[in-house]
């Protein structure tokens, strides 16, 4: 898979994960483009790093709600943070 590509799919699996947990980065981008843009940005580079992508696609192919992020997910303090916010 090319780096782009890689991107792409780290992009497509954060945001699925967001959805499922009711995390959304969508209203900090409205309210400060800048850094709610950079938030995001950051967790799909730490998505792009995970060793298990797979599974969690196949995770988030067989929920479309979750209560926590699985334990692998490089994102999971941020998402949880998030949800508490």
């Amino acid at each position: 898979m090319g780096w782009i590509s890689k991107i792409a799919n780290s992009a497509d699996l954060a945001s699925g994960m967001m959805e499922r947990l009711g995390s959304d980065f969508a209203q900090d981008i409205i309210n400060n483009p800048e850094t709610g843009t950079r938030k995001y940005a950051s967790v799909v580079m730490r998505c792009s790093g995970c060793s298990d992508q797979d599974g969690c696609a196949k995770l988030q192919a067989e929920n479309d709600h979750l209560d926590h992020a699985p334990s692998y997910c490089r994102n999971a303090d941020v998402l949880e943070r998030k949800l508490r916010a």
